[in-house]
């Protein structure tokens, strides 16, 4: 069983629904291109741009973590923490009046998986290289 086609499909998903939510936004303030002035949609923006930025990197590491022979305990505990990670940025930021300890945990809870994913990559590398 691959773990990370989990957490592939539940990222998806979530970025498809923050698109949407951007869209229907530009829909509603018919703001067709950048965000015109308006708070709202400048965070809905930044909110997809960021998600966009950080799973990409994230689902590779996952994906290489799983392929080294990590237990699949420890890939679900990253996929998890990259997911949760996603939704609480995406909450805290979203709001004009943000909850910043939502986009603090939020993105502790992104770099967290991905410093563990490169340590146990560099780990295996150096591990093999060596011996």
């Amino acid at each position: 069983m691959h773990v990370v086609w989990l957490y592939a499909g539940l990222l998806t998903l979530l970025f498809v629904g923050l698109s949407m939510r951007t869209l229907r936004l530009r829909r509603r303030l018919g703001i067709v291109i950048g965000d015109a002035g308006d708070e709202r949609m400048l965070r809905a923006m930044r909110v997809h741009s960021n998600f966009a930025e950080y799973v990409p990197l994230s689902l590779l590491l996952l994906y290489f973590v799983e392929a080294s022979g990590a237990a699949p305990w420890f890939v679900h505990a990253l996929g998890l923490c990259t997911l949760v990670g996603r939704v609480l940025h995406a909450v805290g930021v979203s709001r004009v009046r943000e909850r910043f300890a939502f986009r603090v945990v939020g993105m502790a809870l992104t770099f967290t998986p991905m410093i563990a994913s490169a340590l146990r990559l560099l780990h295996v590398y150096w591990s093999t290289a060596a011996g």
